[in-house]
């Protein structure tokens, strides 16, 4: 039976001083998860393995060096997915994790499938999983981040309050002597501000062993300057992650759009309907851009070894290995 894997860093837009340090990443996290492979592990092994190392890589937004929420906290979501078994497990809203992966591989092995917040560290202490420290999952480059954003909102809400005030018909004139002109001085001085940074930074890995059984790992610290408590498509099955007998799918992108589409059970299907891995990719990243205006992208693997990866975003670094290949091949 043929073996591969393929894992992705996120789709987004990469900074071009970024692009060989995220491409080395997957490649790392692919190398380590087809030794598994090439060992006689299993994909489930495989893909917890992958995430593992993406999680550890400060370079993503997953693990280390997750995103910011709103108030400053660091909330992780994750899960996987073994094919055969349709055995899953998922965490969200987690802070304090190293791994979030390893114990949504915990509640895989458990009656459970999703769970959430402190009732998922609950759940990590009493099997044993020690809880790390804040600061060994803030890095600067999301704190830079998480700071821009709380300046962009200051900005924002200083640019409206002015305008609010230059419009009023009871203040402008007659107490404080702001007209029109000053209004479209104020436009200039304060303009509006966007968060910037790369919002998507989900990491995931999708493998197929030598006995063929498919298995599908997904990990992410969310957007950047989320709502507190805010869970996207990564730990919801079927929505960023999906294994069955027909292909593995790790989804990356605008969260809320994938979980409308269901769109990781989609790509199986797909591939369950006869499509290839790549035509199934393609297809799901083209229904997410008709249907909604969501952005974003995945990666598969089919039953036989074929690999197959998409996305509309400008870049969604990954790195992916065959049974006929020396070393993972990447790309962004």
């Amino acid at each position: 039976m043929t073996m591969a894997i393929v894992v992705h860093g996120g789709a987004g837009t990469i900074p071009a001083e970024r692009e060989e340090i995220v491409q080395a990443g997957c490649k790392e996290a692919a190398a380590i998860g087809w030794r598994i492979l090439k060992d006689g592990g299993s994909a489930l092994d495989a893909v917890e393995a992958a995430a593992q190392v993406l999680e550890d890589n400060p370079n993503y937004n997953a693990g280390t060096g997750s995103g910011l929420a709103t108030d400053g906290s660091i909330q992780m979501d994750a899960g996987l997915m073994e094919g055969h078994t349709l055995r899953v497990g998922a965490v969200a809203a987690v802070e304090l994790i190293k791994n979030p992966i390893s114990l949504a591989r915990l509640v895989l092995e458990s009656p459970h499938v999703l769970l959430v917040a402190k009732g998922a560290l609950q759940f990590a202490l009493e099997r044993g999983m020690s809880l790390c420290r804040y600061e060994d999952l803030l890095t600067e480059r999301q704190y830079k981040n998480w700071c821009a954003t709380q300046n962009a909102h200051l900005v924002n809400e200083l640019r409206y309050s002015l305008c609010e005030l230059a419009t009023c018909p009871k203040r402008a004139d007659k107490q404080y002597g702001i007209a029109e002109v000053v209004q479209e001085q104020l436009l200039a001085i304060y303009p509006a501000q966007e968060v910037q940074g790369e919002k998507h930074g989900t990491v995931g890995a999708v493998a197929v062993d030598t006995l063929g059984t498919l298995a599908a790992a997904t990990s992410t610290g969310g957007i950047v300057d989320k709502h507190p408590g805010r869970v996207g498509d990564s730990p919801l099955v079927g929505c960023g992650f999906y294994a069955d007998e027909n292909a593995a799918i790790s989804c990356t992108g605008h969260g809320e759009d994938f979980v409308r589409l269901l769109l990781a059970k989609r790509a199986a299907d797909f591939v369950a309907y006869g499509a290839t891995a790549h035509a199934a990719a393609e297809s799901s990243i083209a229904m997410l851009s008709t249907r909604t205006s969501g952005e974003g992208g995945l990666i598969i693997v089919d039953r036989l070894g074929n690999v197959g990866f998409t996305w509309n975003t400008a870049h969604m670094p990954y790195a992916y290995m065959t049974q006929d290949m020396q070393e993972p091949i990447t790309g962004l």
